[in-house]
């Protein structure tokens, strides 16, 4: 059996990065005694599917996992209390809050996703001078970038990865104290845009305040849904006033 997980990740524990969160889900795991399909070999490790490395420092608000459960065991395994088993041996601030069985065959989390949505701060600008800014990055018919490739500085546009962009007219109180608030969705295929590399392509660059990734997004047939299927319990947004 495999199912895919969707956590939160907020407050200090942004300052993780992703190879110390795997390290933590490896543990947690252990603790749990979830009955965790191992690879084979020598050292054998959990089969966990991680999607899109989240950057240290930035929050999400979803994030994803596939984990592979041993049959027949799995069958014993309660997913309506797995939340609550997992959240309680993870750390502070990485909280389950959905769990649902997927089809192998489905393609994994790094093909599937497609786009992301954020919400970036921005400190010391009002939303009002935001605006004109805003303006005109979408207005542009291109942003050229730079970017390191196998070593090597390659120019890239990095216009048709901006899929939308605005700034919000309401901040959220748990994610600015001072500034505005933008909300991006950006590409993750067929070339990943991260929000430091959006606020690099302003006149003048933005300076990058909290970041917090909101949604991912899978698009198949002109229909865009979340990775967990359908019927999966729906994300629902939480006001965090974490430190």
């Amino acid at each position: 059996m495999r199912i895919r997980i969707r956590y939160r990740k907020l407050g200090k524990v942004r300052f993780t990065s992703h190879r110390d969160m795997a390290r933590c889900w490896e543990r947690a795991l252990r603790i749990s005694r979830l009955p965790i399909a191992t690879t084979e070999g020598f050292s054998p490790r959990p089969k966990m599917h991680f999607g899109l490395a989240l950057s240290t420092s930035h929050e999400s608000m979803g994030e994803y996992l596939d984990l592979d459960l041993r049959d027949p065991e799995s069958l014993e395994v309660d997913l309506a209390e797995l939340p609550g088993r997992l959240s309680a041996v993870l750390p502070d601030g990485v909280d389950i809050d959905a769990v649902a069985i997927i089809d192998r065959s489905e393609p994994s989390l790094q093909e599937a996703v497609t786009s992301c949505a954020w919400q970036i701060e921005v400190p010391g600008v009002t939303a009002e001078e935001l605006r004109p800014a805003v303006d005109r990055v979408l207005s542009a018919s291109a942003l050229p970038i730079v970017r390191e490739r196998k070593g090597k500085p390659v120019s890239d546009d990095l216009r048709p990865g901006i899929v939308h962009l605005e700034v919000l007219d309401a901040d959220p109180d748990d994610l600015v104290s001072t500034g505005a608030v933008l909300s991006a969705e950006l590409a993750t295929q067929p070339r990943s845009v991260r929000p430091s590399e959006l606020m690099a392509v302003f006149d003048p660059p933005l300076t990058e305040g909290r970041v917090r990734r909101i949604h991912q997004f899978i698009h198949v047939d002109g229909a865009t849904r979340e990775p967990l299927p359908p019927g999966a319990p729906a994300m629902v947004p939480t006001s965090v006033g974490a430190p």
